[in-house]
C-alpha cells in the first residue's frame, strides 16, 4: 500500500502543486516588469477583503491619501484599483477608453438585470452601442414632449403641496424624492396610478438592498455556495416581483398600442416599436430611422432598460436638488445671492419658466457646485477589456477600476478651497471659470465621461435645475426650531447613490407677489 500512497501523493504533486508553483513565478516575473500600484497590505487567498466596508467614497479618498491616485487592492480573486485624481482619471476615460468601457456586474446584479439584457451593464460593442443610441434618440430625447412635460408638471405639484404647508416644517428631502418619482414614474409608465407607484417604490428600495448586499462569491468563486443571509432566495423574489410588476405594464402597452410619435407616448411605448415580432401597430410614426432595421429588443431587454431607468431616474436626482438646498441653506449668503439673480431676471410677479434657465449664470454656478460635492453617483465603476498599462502600472484583464468622482471633485491639488461650497468659484473671474461636467475636463465628471457617460444626463439636469429655481424662487426658506445652519448634518450614506443620512426639513414662506396655485 505504500507505493500506492506515493504514487497518489506523486500525482497530487503533478496534478496541482506544481501548476500552481508555475502560475506563481509566472505571476511574480510579471509583477516585477509591470508592477501593481501602491496600496494596503493584502492576506492570502482574501486579500483586502477585511476592508470591504472602507470601499466607499469617502474610505477611498483616504487611502489615495496615502497610496496616491491609483490605489491597488486584492478582493479575493479579483483586482481593484482605485482613481481619485483627475490626472489618473484621464488615463482611464480618455486616453485608453477603448480599454476601460465595460462595467463590471456581481452575480446580483447580472441576475437582476436579465443577464446584463440593459443598457447600464451591458459590455461594450455593437448591443451596447444601438441600446446607448436607443436611449439618446428616443427614451431621453427633448423630442420626447411627455418626460419633459412629466418634469414641469410634478414639478409645479411639489410647488402646490409646498405652498399648503407654509408656516411649518415641512420634510422637503420627501417631497423632493416623491418629485422625483413621480418623474420617472410617468416618463416610463405614462400613468400616475397611486397603487402602481408604491409597488413601484418597494421593488426599488429591495433592489437597491440587493444591489448592496455582500455575496463571497463575487470574490472567491469556489465558495459561491455559501449563502447565510439567504441572497439567493430574495433574487428570486425581487426579480419575480419585477418580472409580474413590468409584465403587466407591457400587456396594458400592447393591448392599447400608440405610434411612437404620439403627444402621450411614454418609454414603453418607445421600446415596444423596437420588440422582436412586435404585435404593436406602428400606423402614424414614422419609422424609418436609423435604429429600426437594426436594432431588435426582447421582452427582457426592455424589462432590463424599464429598471435602468428607475434605478438612474430617481434616487440620483432626488439626490442632488437635497443637496443642493441643503448646501445653500447652510451657506445663507449664496443663498441670498442666487435669490435675488431670480428676482432681478425672472420678478416676483411670476414663477420661473422653463425658458428663464439660460439666462441665470449663478443658478448654474449652483448647480455645478452641487455636482462638485455630491456627484449624483459618487464611485463609477468599469471593467477593463484587456491587460493595460497606466502609469507605468499593470491593470490585468477583468480588472475593477472604481472611479471615485467625490474625491475627484475635492481633489486639493485641482480645486481651491476644495471642501467649501463656493459656488462663485465657477462665475466669470472665478479660478475654475469656464470648467463643465460634460466629460472634457477630468476635475467635475459627475455624469462620467467617454464612451460610458450618463445618457440621461439632460433630461436629469433639466430636473434638476427646474426644481432649485422653483423652490428658490417661490419660497423663502428658514432651518426649523431655531437650528443655525451651521448645525445643519451634512452626513451622507454610501450605496449606489450618497443621498443625505437625514432627510432635510424646513420652514418655507412663500416670496412671490403671484398666487403660487
Amino acid at each position: 500500500m505504500e507505493w500506492l500512497q506515493e504514487s497518489t501523493t506523486m500525482s497530487f504533486i503533478s496534478f496541482f502543486l506544481i501548476p500552481l508553483a508555475l502560475l506563481f513565478v509566472i505571476s511574480m516575473r510579471r509583477r516585477r516588469k509591470f508592477p501593481f500600484p501602491a496600496g494596503p497590505r493584502q492576506l492570502p487567498i482574501i486579500g483586502n477583503m477585511l476592508m470591504m466596508d472602507q470601499l466607499t467614497h469617502r474610505g477611498l479618498a483616504k487611502l489615495a491619501d496615502k497610496y496616491g491616485g491609483l490605489c491597488y487592492l486584492r478582493l479575493g480573486y479579483l483586482h481593484a484599483f482605485a482613481v481619485s485624481t483627475p490626472e489618473m482619471a484621464r488615463e482611464v476615460l480618455q486616453v485608453q477608453d477603448n480599454v476601460f468601457s465595460n462595467r463590471p456586474a456581481t452575480m446580483t446584479i447580472t441576475y437582476l438585470t436579465y443577464d446584463r439584457a440593459d443598457m447600464a451593464f451591458a459590455h461594450y460593442g455593437p448591443f451596447w452601442r444601438q441600446m446607448r443610441k436607443l436611449c439618446v434618440m428616443k427614451l431621453f430625447s427633448r423630442k420626447r414632449a411627455e418626460s419633459w412635460a412629466a418634469v414641469r408638471e410634478e414639478i409645479e405639484a411639489m410647488i402646490h403641496a409646498v405652498a399648503d404647508r407654509k408656516g411649518t416644517t415641512v420634510n422637503l428631502g420627501e417631497l423632493i424624492f416623491n418629485l422625483t418619482k413621480n418623474i420617472t414614474f410617468r416618463a416610463a409608465f405614462g400613468t400616475q396610478s397611486q397603487e402602481n407607484q408604491d409597488e413601484f417604490i418597494s421593488i426599488i428600495q429591495e433592489f437597491s438592498k440587493l444591489f448592496g448586499a455582500f455575496n463571497i462569491g463575487d470574490f472567491i468563486p469556489w465558495l459561491s455556495w455559501i449563502d447565510p443571509h439567504g441572497i439567493n432566495q430574495r433574487l428570486k423574489v425581487a426579480r419575480a416581483a419585477l418580472d409580474c410588476f413590468i409584465d403587466n405594464i407591457i400587456d396594458m402597452h400592447m393591448a392599447n398600442p400608440k405610434a411612437t410619435d404620439a403627444e402621450d407616448a411614454d418609454m414603453v411605448d418607445d421600446m415596444l416599436a423596437f420588440l422582436e415580432d412586435s404585435r404593436v401597430s406602428k400606423e402614424g410614426g414614422d419609422q424609418k430611422d436609423e435604429l429600426h432595421g437594426n436594432l431588435k429588443l426582447s421582452r427582457d431587454n426592455i424589462k432590463a432598460i424599464i429598471m435602468d431607468v428607475m434605478f438612474g431616474g430617481t434616487e440620483t436626482v432626488a439626490s442632488a436638488i437635497e443637496w443642493a438646498m441643503a448646501e445653500l441653506m447652510r451657506c445663507p449668503d449664496e443663498l441670498k445671492r442666487v435669490q435675488q439673480e431670480l428676482a432681478d431676471l425672472v420678478g416676483l410677479d411670476r414663477k420661473v419658466h422653463e425658458s428663464d434657465l439660460d439666462r441665470l449664470p449663478f443658478l448654474k454656478c449652483v448647480i455645478k457646485e452641487t455636482l462638485r460635492l455630491h456627484p449624483p453617483i459618487p464611485l463609477l465603476l468599469h471593467e477593463t477589456a484587456e491587460d493595460c498599462k497606466v502609469a507605468g502600472y499593470l491593470i490585468p484583464k477583468k480588472s475593477r477600476v472604481m472611479i471615485n468622482a467625490w474625491a475627484i471633485g475635492r481633489d486639493k491639488l485641482a480645486w481651491r478651497d476644495a471642501d467649501k461650497f463656493r459656488p462663485s468659484r465657477f462665475a466669470p473671474g472665478g479660478d475654475s471659470t469656464g470648467i463643465d461636467f460634460k466629460g472634457s475636463f477630468f476635475e467635475l465628471i459627475p455624469f462620467g465621461s467617454g464612451r460610458r457617460s450618463c445618457p440621461g444626463m439632460q433630461l436629469g439636469l433639466h430636473a434638476l435645475e427646474l426644481a432649485v429655481a422653483q423652490l428658490l424662487h417661490c419660497f423663502n426658506w428658514a432651518l426649523p426650531d431655531g437650528m443655525k445652519p451651521s448645525e445643519l448634518d451634512m452626513g451622507d450614506v454610501f450605496g449606489l447613490t450618497a443621498p443625505r443620512a437625514v432627510r432635510l426639513t424646513a420652514v418655507p414662506t412663500p416670496r412671490l407677489t403671484c398666487a403660487l396655485y
